[in-house]
């Protein structure tokens, strides 16, 4: 899922009070030619932002729900666009000459490229908006992955599955942004369960497809599949309207010719702010680098499981055939929508009873992360014991539920927690040093799956899985009981209002 929310808060600053293109104007320098009467018109249009017809919030509930779904199914699309790949591996090496770790790389680079592509994706998004960053990306992904799918050797394969998953590397931190853009705070909760629905099941129904594609149609048809899935993201994308409240303004000054320049920061001021404060905050940061870790940890055992659950399935006593050997994800799918549901009524329940009476802390967003993500070591020790034990194949599969629930539990409220805990200052540089966490543990741990599953069996090595992720089970419990005070003590604290 991924370098999920990176753009968010940027967004949500934009779209909570005045962005001020004047102010910026101000700031970096106002074009001499505008004149002050320019300025007062600028001025109130961000005065009656709240109640213009383009702003994304007044807009009908079917055009906002339009505008949501297509960010949704780009997000699903190139998490799909990691796991798909998964089952072709044996037939990769095959018929490219390859090993079967080189074939690997094909999972990892594509993932390096989402967790890293948003230190430049997010920046052009608040330059130029979201449409036509949602657009450009979605076709030069669809063009990489048609180099993949006709790749004549296995390094032309690696090179245009990295491209690949850099020019699809936008799908998440703008679908974030767009999110801010078009939900308001009181349903972000709801919101936010929904967008990570989408990427998580990507990964879960990836190796479904891949698996009868490899089987039926060869290799080379999972990559078909993706880019199916990438030309009805273009398609989808092509009737949207601007979301991004500076982008709107923007265009509507320029329609009226009105002569701004230097309405953005300069790219490369947001690419400093984009790469060097979410590695600087990831590990100064008590908060970021421990939900950062414990929700990495989970989510690369999850991308260990594209290679864990052939070296299970397909072996005694189950056999599964190739095409039935990526069934078993479907119960984490099943478990993901699970932990959605229990994340929103979670916070039906508790955070906004504490919203209504006025006591509400950004601890307050941890109760699913706290109970829910009990469900990651559960998954993993029944998984263990029943698969390495041959016990029937519907055991180890229901135990992807529980697994599922937790994954889910534990990052949706860890990214509200963050959100709360720094504002919209610093809050989209924590989430973005999460996802570089995640995404790199996640490249990386397919990587070593097959040879720790042969070495210590599948009963031990998930094991010791589950065992790393109950030493981390206390990091939510902990920062509910004394969040308080590591936030008192931060250097990125929001500005009081």
């Amino acid at each position: 899922m991924t370098q999920v929310h990176v753009d968010e808060q940027r967004a949500s600053d934009a779209s909570s009070g005045p962005l001020a293109l004047v102010d910026d104007e101000r700031r970096i320098g106002t074009d001499r030619s505008t004149s002050p009467s320019d300025l007062e018109i600028v001025d109130s249009w961000e005065l009656k932002w709240p109640t213009d017809s383009e702003n994304p919030h007044n807009w009908a509930i079917w055009k906002r729900i339009y505008h949501v779904a297509v960010p949704v199914w780009y997000g699903f699309t190139v998490t799909f666009g990691i796991s798909v790949f998964a089952p072709s591996v044996s037939d990769v090496t095959t018929d490219l000459d390859c090993s079967r770790i080189v074939a690997l790389l094909g999972i990892s680079v594509f993932t390096f490229g989402l967790g890293f592509g948003p230190i430049i994706s997010a920046p052009l998004s608040e330059r130029f908006g979201r449409k036509y960053v949602y657009l450009v990306s979605a076709i030069f992904f669809m063009f990489f992955i048609t180099g993949a799918a006709l790749a004549p050797n296995i390094g032309v394969l690696l090179l245009f599955r990295s491209l690949a998953g850099i020019a699809g590397s936008p799908a998440l931190p703008v679908a974030a942004g767009t999110k801010a853009d078009v939900i308001t705070r009181k349903s972000m909760a709801l919101a936010m369960s929904l967008f990570m629905i989408a990427p998580y099941l990507g990964s879960c129904l990836g190796p479904v497809v891949g698996g009868f594609a490899t089987q039926y149609k060869g290799w080379r048809w999972t990559q078909w599949s993706l880019l199916i899935a990438a030309g009805i993201v273009v398609l989808m994308a092509l009737p949207m309207k601007e979301t991004y409240k500076r982008a709107i303004l923007r265009n509507r000054a320029i329609k009226q010719r009105f002569r701004f320049r230097n309405l953005f920061p300069p790219v490369e001021n947001t690419l400093i702010q984009t790469s060097v404060r979410p590695i600087r905050m990831l590990f100064t940061e008590p908060a970021v680098f421990c939900f950062s870790l414990y929700s990495a940890y989970a989510f690369a055992v999850l991308f260990l499981f594209f290679a864990a659950f052939p070296f299970v399935f397909q072996r005694p006593p189950y056999t599964f055939s190739l095409s039935y050997a990526g069934l078993p994800f479907l119960g984490t799918a099943f478990g993901v929508l699970l932990g959605a549901a229990a994340v929103i009524l979670i916070d039906r329940k508790w955070y906004q009873k504490h919203v209504r009476n006025g006591d509400a802390t950004p601890e307050h967003r941890l109760y699913s992360a706290m109970y829910g993500s009990i469900g990651i070591p559960v998954g993993l020790f029944l998984f263990a014991w029943s698969a390495g034990k041959g016990v029937h194949w519907s055991v180890p599969v229901v135990a992807g539920v529980p697994f599922g629930i937790g994954n889910l539990c534990l990052f949706a409220p860890t990214v509200l927690y963050m959100i709360d805990t720094y504002g919209p200052m610093y809050a989209a540089s924590a989430i973005a040093g999460n996802g570089i966490f995640r995404y790199t543990l996640a490249a990386v741990f397919p990587l070593f799956t097959f040879e720790m599953y042969t070495t210590m069996g599948t009963a031990w090595a998930t094991t010791f899985l589950g065992g790393l992720s109950l030493l981390m089970l206390a990091i939510p419990f902990v920062f509910f009981k004394f969040g308080a005070r590591f936030r008192a003590h931060s250097k990125y604290q929001p500005p009081r209002r």
